[in-house]
């Protein structure tokens, strides 16, 4: 049995652990999925898996608070998760696993797996660091953030947060204390650092050398500049990308904006809030197309413009290929499925691992990126005036989208479960 753990506050997260399960039961794996809740938590039971909730449960005011921190996570002082709450997490997690006598636990951002794994007994395989991992940062391809997560770093020299960017986190300890102090007391093995809550004992790579600029060799062989920023015995391994293929149908009103008549912008910010949804929304429509708006869980409000058409959680995969381009946050699976698709994007990335993902999609010339503080102004006008005109975004969107053309990403991630486990 493989228990998946999904944080189901994270749509890209659910949606991995979702196509993991997937796999894994069409390889003649039983799997057990177990949550401490989050709106997107139904994407399971929507596709027919059993969900355990555990306590303590995270309703949707405690995700969003948890959204909020992490896009601060580094910042002095700052906890995550309060004790209380992380020892009742980890005893309940360990509790399933054993009562489900999981060989090994799978997650999805997560967290507190990496100790209840331990309490356990069985190991833990992660993908939620998607292409964030250690030799990324060993050579030096973090790229200067849009957003430093530290207040008051913005204005610092840009070869100094290249150099923060790419060193800091491996030597960053006060950020997991929220997690160390509850391992002392239960006398299991501590998070040694910030990089480390990337990585776990299989950790599945969800992209391929092509796009990342790491060698698939030099990912099998890795061995940590600083072991001690890491568990002894972290393994990595490409996988190939990783993204969701829900089936849910294109409301009516959608497709119909999907004729090719005039250009149109799918917008998509399914960790941002409403309100910069809305602003986002309303500067894109300045620079022409018509908009597709997914709100996912967001309430966007009235809208009396024909020209922008608002629905909930949309199948990204699908609609994609028929747009012109793809405003996001960043996720690896939002961007991922606009590679994919071979459509250009503007990203806004909130937090480290969403920085590299837009960058990666810039540095493929499929993509611009715009800081948060500017998504709500006219630097998000321009991006999409931009992507719009200039034909070449397309051309390297599709160059990439033969990249990842037949890689079974979530079959490649199951088998690395299997053979580790082997």
């Amino acid at each position: 049995m493989i228990a998946l753990l999904p944080h189901c506050g994270f749509l890209s997260e659910t949606t991995r652990m979702l196509a993991i399960g997937q796999a894994l039961v069409a390889r003649g794996q039983p799997v057990v999925f177990a949550t401490h809740g989050g709106p997107y938590a139904h994407v399971i039971e929507d596709a027919g898996f059993p969900l355990t909730r555990l306590g303590p449960p995270m309703d949707d005011a405690r995700c969003a608070q948890f959204l909020r921190d992490l896009v601060q996570l580094g910042r002095p002082g700052l906890r995550l998760q309060p004790a209380d709450e992380v020892r009742a997490s980890v005893q309940a997690e360990a509790a399933f696993l054993r009562a489900h006598g999981a060989r090994m636990a799978v997650i999805g951002f997560t967290l507190t797996a990496y100790l209840s794994s331990r309490l356990a007994g069985i190991p833990l395989a992660s993908s939620h660091g998607g292409s964030l991992v250690p030799p990324v940062l060993e050579q030096g391809l973090a790229p200067v953030p849009t957003q430093m997560p530290i207040p008051g770093t913005e204005w610092l020299p840009r070869r100094l947060k290249h150099w923060i960017a790419n060193t800091q986190s491996e030597k960053m300890t006060d950020a997991v204390k929220f997690l160390n102090q509850v391992a002392a007391e239960l006398r299991v093995e501590p998070v040694p650092s910030l990089a480390s809550l990337m990585v776990s004992d299989l950790t599945l790579v969800t992209d391929v050398p092509e796009v990342l600029g790491v060698s698939r060799a030099a990912m099998a062989a890795w061995r940590p500049r600083r072991p001690q920023a890491y568990r002894a015995g972290t393994r990595l391994v490409y996988t190939g990308p990783l993204f969701a293929r829900l089936p849910l149908p294109v409301p009516a009103p959608v497709q119909a904006l999907l004729d090719g008549r005039a250009p149109t912008v799918y917008v998509v910010l399914s960790s941002s809030t409403p309100q910069l949804l809305r602003a986002v929304v309303q500067r894109v429509r300045a620079a022409g197309p018509r908009v597709i708006v997914g709100a996912t869980i967001h309430d966007f409000g009235p809208v009396d413009d024909p020209g922008i058409v608002v629905a909930g959680l949309l199948p990204s995969h699908a609609l994609m290929p028929q747009v012109d381009a793809v405003v996001c946050m960043g996720g690896q699976g939002t961007v991922q499925t606009a590679m994919a698709s071979g459509t250009p994007l503007v990203g806004i990335p909130l937090h480290p691992e969403q920085e590299l993902n837009v960058d990666l999609a810039v540095r493929q010339g499929m993509a611009l990126a715009v800081a948060p503080r500017h998504a709500p102004g006219a630097a998000m006008t321009a991006a999409v005036q931009r992507l719009l005109a200039d034909g070449g975004f397309r051309q390297q969107a599709q160059r990439v989208q033969r990249l990842y053309a037949g890689i079974d990403g979530a079959g490649q991630a199951a088998q690395a479960i299997l053979d580790h486990l082997a």
